[in-house]
């Protein structure tokens, strides 16, 4: 899909102004790319427009004067007078970007746009889709027409899924809504104080916000949306969302309320939609990963995803240090988006995609120089660290480098899921990334521990005995045995890990071979007793 410079300009004026303009307002952009200074020196993708990350003015003007194709638009936080001169003589359209925003809101916000552009239907048959086939960026757009207001639709983190043009209509906590920012502090604690959250939390109702002049803030009207229940407060009904309408120039409608309510009740389906199905780009990088199973058409998925084949490539698995958490499996999710703004700063082709509680991202085609394990490690520690500065979830990684092509990816895959599986990560977060190589002790024992936990006929009876005994007495039977067999040469070290004295351990010893009918001092018994002890109802 594709949109106009002049919808982009519309669409982007909430959080970048036009330094220099374009007289090529009708041009079609399709492509954008995040690109790094290290990009612009070296040959930086073909692309519309251009988001700057972290580029320098005078460096981008120089790569702007030698660029051909010129890109039809750039965004940048850095300006100077020799860029906007760089841009006018090449045609190019130059945006400051707030210096506030997040290139990562930023950059998912165009690709945004440029997925759900409207097509050429009538306004007709874009109003008629909303109750039908339509989405959520088209679902704003059409509420917005026919309420005369400025809509935002939010998920329930108030992170914003969809919005409607605004031109300069935009008031200051749609424009901060919009960049991900929270809006002004005593508007939001006017909004508790009058119940308005409250209000959408338990009712269908529309709720009128009054404007506030002196904090800036226009009237606006705001509904719940929920999903899997048919009246709120009942069992199944689900706050997934907000939909907001702000007040522009123009008086609301006087239907805008049950516009609004019936809005919410689309963006119910859509937003249901939207997480239950994934998009065709993250389906391909599935398939090309091996997660969806059957044959995997390398050359077309390649093709489809424009990644250039042949060359070493790396594979890198994250996944949470407590696997299994509610909280943390929706931290994964949101933390997708970061890790692709860090990975397209690292490797302009890089695809980033998250498939239940993992996320994994691909590194096609790298130099020579960058396709070490040390490197590949070394970057993949910076970016944890970064993450665990934004966020309370804890990220582990496993990394196989170096891939000999795309072909051998969703191998490289099974790899990185062997690792996870079978490590925990340590404190820091350079001891969290490793390896096959690294880790292929733990790994083998894990899986080892897995085949033996599958098949009952492998369990040794006589580990049981001790289990049950522990259970019945809470004693600590298991816990000594495997302190032991840790150091099976060192009685004081192994008593120190389990805190009791020498002797007390040499008697717990004693007391489970009494029990149990093992003998520790066999090679082969204590090699099968700790495989044992590896296993689930045996672990202490």
């Amino acid at each position: 899909m594709a949109v106009t410079l002049d919808e982009l300009l519309r669409t982007v004026h909430v959080f970048a102004d036009v330094v220099v303009p374009s007289p090529h307002r009708h041009a079609r952009i399709a492509v954008v790319t995040l690109a790094d200074a290290d990009d612009l020196a070296g040959e930086a993708a073909a692309a519309d427009l251009h988001l700057l990350a972290g580029v320098a003015a005078d460096d981008a003007a120089a790569w702007l004067a030698r660029v051909r194709p010129a890109p039809v638009a750039v965004l940048t936080k850095a300006v100077s007078p020799t860029l906007e001169q760089a841009a006018r003589d090449a045609g190019t359209a130059l945006l400051a970007v707030h210096p506030g925003s997040r290139w990562d809101r930023v950059l998912a916000m165009i690709r945004g746009l440029l997925d759900h552009a409207p097509d050429d239907r009538s306004e007709d048959a874009r109003t008629m889709a909303s109750g039908a086939d339509t989405d959520l960026y088209e679902l704003a757009r059409t509420v917005a027409a026919h309420t005369h207001g400025l809509v935002s639709i939010e998920d329930e983190h108030a992170h914003v899924l969809a919005y409607s043009a605004t031109d300069d209509q935009a008031d200051e906590l749609r424009r901060l809504s919009i960049l991900g920012r929270e809006g002004p502090a005593e508007y939001l604690r006017r909004l508790e104080s009058w119940g308005v959250y409250d209000a959408v939390r338990r009712s269908d109702d529309v709720v009128d916000v009054p404007s506030h002049p002196d904090l800036g803030i226009e009237r606006r009207l705001v509904a719940g949306i929920r999903s899997g229940g048919t009246e709120p407060g009942t069992t199944g009904a689900t706050l997934v969302g907000t939909l907001w309408v702000q007040e522009g120039r123009r008086p609301l409608t006087d239907d805008a309320g049950p516009a609004v309510r019936g809005a919410a009740a689309v963006a119910a389906r859509l937003i249901a939609r939207r997480r239950a199905a994934p998009t065709t780009e993250a389906m391909q990088i599935h398939r090309l990963l091996g997660l969806r199973g059957g044959g995997v058409d390398v050359p077309s998925l390649a093709a489809a995803l424009s990644l250039p084949d042949g060359g070493p490539a790396a594979v890198i698995g994250l996944t949470s240090t407590r696997p299994g958490a509610a909280a943390e499996t929706a931290g994964i999710v949101e933390l997708a988006s970061s890790v692709r703004l860090h990975a397209s700063a690292f490797h302009r082709s890089s695809l980033v995609t998250a498939s239940a509680d993992r996320i994994y991202v691909l590194l096609p085609r790298m130099h020579t120089a960058e396709s070490t394990a040390e490197t590949v490690t070394a970057w993949t520690g910076r970016v944890l660290e970064r993450l665990d500065a934004r966020s309370p979830v804890r990220l582990r990684a496993a990394v196989a480098v170096p891939v000999d092509g795309l072909a051998e990816v969703a191998a490289a895959r099974g790899e990185v899921d062997r690792v996870l599986d079978g490590t925990s990560g340590g404190a820091d977060p350079v001891a969290r990334v490793t390896t096959l190589a690294s880790s292929r002790t733990p790994v083998l024992l894990a899986e080892i521990a897995r085949v033996v936990a599958a098949d009952p006929t492998l369990r040794d009876p006589r580990l049981d005995v001790l289990v049950d005994y522990d259970r019945r007495t809470s004693s600590d039977l298991c816990a000594s045995v495997a302190a032991y067999l840790r150091n099976p040469d060192d009685v004081r070290r192994a008593a120190a890990a389990v805190h009791v004295h020498p002797n007390t351990l040499r008697y717990r010893l004693r007391r489970a071979q009494a029990l149990s009918g093992l003998d520790l001092t066999d090679p082969d018994t204590r090699l099968l007793t700790g495989i044992q002890l590896a296993l689930g109802d045996h672990r202490t």
